[in-house]
C-alpha cells in the first residue's frame, strides 16, 4: 500500500514539475501534431516552423534524413527560403524572420519585410532604369515601392520532391524610363548532400561537424517581343540572404588583389555614409565587416574585384556560413542600384553585405544582417534566358574543426576571423 501511495505521489510531483517547466519558458511554440506535446524555444528551427504554421502560412520543407538538415520554404513569399537547420526542429534557426510584421497580418502597399534566409529580387533599385520608382518621380523613400511580383505575389509550384522544389512566375514590369519588360522566372531550391559539400570544400567532412546546404537556381527569361538593351535598360537577378546577427559576428569577403588604377577601389562603403575602421577592415586579399545589428551600414564589391565565394562566422553559436554564387569568367556589366541620377547605370556591385541598425528616428527593422549576390545585367533578346545560381552552406562545430574549412578556402583560421576586431575572446 505504501509503495502504491509513493508511486501516485511521484506521478503528481512529476506532473507539477512539468507544469512549472512549461509555464516558465518564455516565447515557446507547442507542436500539437506530435503524439507528445513538444516545446520549441525561440531561436530554434522548430519554433520558426510552427510560428509560420500558426500564422496560416503554408510551407514546404526539404529534409536530409542522413544529416538532419532542413530547409523551410514559403511559396507565397516567392519561393523564399525562410530558414534552415543542421539538426531538425531542435537545431538553430539560421534565417531572420520578421515576427512582428507577419503576426500583424497587415500588408503594406510599399514593402513587406517578411524576412527570410534567401529571397529573390530584381535589379536595378535606383537610377534611370529602376523598377522601384515610377517614371518622373523623385527617387526618395516616400516614392520607393517594391514590385508586387517580388513582395506579395506567390510563385506557382511546378514540381516537388523531398529534397527539391521548383517554382514559376510570369510578370510585367515598367522601369523609370517608361520601358516595359515582360518576363518569366523559374526558381528551383534543392538540398545539397555531404558528397557535394566535400567536393566543394576539397576535403573530407570532419565527423564532428553538423551541416545543411542548399542551392537555388534562378532562370530569368525575356518573354516579350523586344530586346533588353543598354538603351531600354534591363533586369538582373538579385539574391538577398538575411541572417540573425550577434555582437561578435563577422562577414568576410575575399577579393582580387591589384592596384586601384587597374582594378578600382577594393570596396564601396558609402551606401549609408562611410563605414568606420572599427566596423570594416581591409587586408591583403580579404576584408572583414562587423555584422552585430547595431549600426546601419552596407558594403559592395565591384566585378573587377569580386570572387564567387564569401562567408560569415558567428562565435556565439559556432556557426560558419559560406555563400557561393555563379560568377561569369568573362567581363560583364552589373546594374547600378544607386537612387537618383547616375553617371554609370551599368557599373554596379556583384556582392554586398548589409548590417542593420537604428535609423534616424531610432527604430530598427530587425536587427539582421545580409549577404547579397547579383547576376550580370540581363541583356536578353526575346526568348533568351539568364541563369543565376546561389548556394548557402551552414557548418557548426568546434572552432578548431571549422578552421579546417576556412584555412582551406580562405587561408585564415576561425580564431583569426574572431580576433579581427579585437573581441574579448
Amino acid at each position: 500500500m505504501r509503495k502504491g501511495l509513493f508511486i501516485i505521489k511521484s506521478h503528481i510531483m512529476i506532473t507539477i514539475i512539468g507544469i512549472i517547466m512549461v509555464t516558465g519558458c518564455s516565447r515557446t511554440v507547442k507542436n500539437k501534431g506530435e503524439n507528445m506535446a513538444q516545446e520549441y524555444k525561440t531561436g530554434s528551427y522548430g519554433y520558426d516552423r510552427h510560428f509560420l504554421e500558426k500564422n496560416k502560412i503554408p510551407v514546404i520543407e526539404l529534409k536530409d534524413t542522413l544529416s538532419g538538415g532542413r530547409v523551410l520554404i514559403v511559396p507565397a513569399y516567392q519561393g523564399r527560403v525562410m530558414t534552415s537547420s543542421v539538426n531538425g526542429n531542435e537545431g538553430i534557426s539560421f534565417g531572420w524572420i520578421n515576427y512582428r510584421h507577419i503576426e500583424s497580418g497587415k500588408i503594406s502597399s510599399q514593402f513587406n519585410p517578411f524576412g527570410g534566409e534567401e529571397r529573390i529580387w530584381f535589379g536595378p533599385e535606383g537610377g534611370p532604369f529602376s523598377i522601384y520608382f515610377k517614371e518622373g518621380e523623385a527617387q526618395v523613400f516616400s516614392n520607393w515601392k517594391v514590385p508586387e511580383v517580388i513582395d506579395t505575389e506567390p510563385f506557382e509550384v511546378i514540381s516537388r520532391s523531398s529534397s527539391e522544389v521548383s517554382f514559376r512566375k510570369e510578370f510585367d514590369l515598367v522601369n523609370a524610363s517608361g520601358n516595359l519588360f515582360s518576363a518569366g522566372i523559374v526558381r528551383t531550391v534543392k538540398l545539397l548532400d555531404e558528397k557535394h559539400i566535400e567536393e566543394f570544400l576539397g576535403l573530407t567532412m570532419d565527423a564532428s561537424l553538423s551541416f545543411v546546404a542548399y542551392e537555388s537556381e534562378n532562370i530569368l527569361e525575356n518573354t516579350g517581343t523586344t530586346g533588353w538593351t543598354e538603351k531600354t535598360g534591363t533586369l538582373s537577378i538579385w539574391m538577398l540572404s538575411m541572417f540573425n546577427p550577434s555582437p561578435d559576428a563577422v562577414v568576410f569577403i575575399p577579393y582580387k588583389s591589384g592596384s586601384t588604377d587597374e582594378l578600382g577601389p577594393v570596396v564601396n562603403d558609402d551606401y549609408f555614409g562611410k563605414v568606420s575602421s572599427d566596423r570594416l577592415i581591409v587586408r591583403d586579399n580579404i576584408l572583414f565587416f562587423r555584422v552585430d545589428g547595431r549600426h546601419r551600414s552596407k558594403i559592395g564589391i565591384s566585378p573587377s574585384r569580386a570572387l564567387p565565394i564569401c562567408g560569415s562566422y558567428d562565435p556565439a553559436v559556432n556557426t560558419l556560413t559560406l555563400l557561393w554564387y555563379s560568377f561569369p569568367g568573362v567581363p560583364s556589366k552589373y546594374l547600378n542600384s544607386k537612387w537618383g541620377d547616375q553617371d554609370s547605370p551599368f557599373s554596379g556591385d556583384v556582392v554586398n553585405s548589409y548590417n542593420d541598425g537604428p535609423v534616424e528616428d531610432g527604430s530598427v527593422m530587425g536587427p539582421f544582417y545580409e549577404i547579397e549576390s547579383s547576376s550580370p545585367a540581363a541583356f536578353l533578346s526575346p526568348g533568351e534566358k539568364l541563369t543565376h545560381i546561389q548556394r548557402i552552406y551552414h557548418l557548426t562545430g568546434e572552432p578548431e574543426r571549422l578552421s579546417l574549412v576556412t584555412e582551406k578556402l580562405f587561408n585564415i583560421s576561425v580564431k583569426e576571423i574572431v580576433a579581427t576586431f579585437n573581441y574579448r575572446k
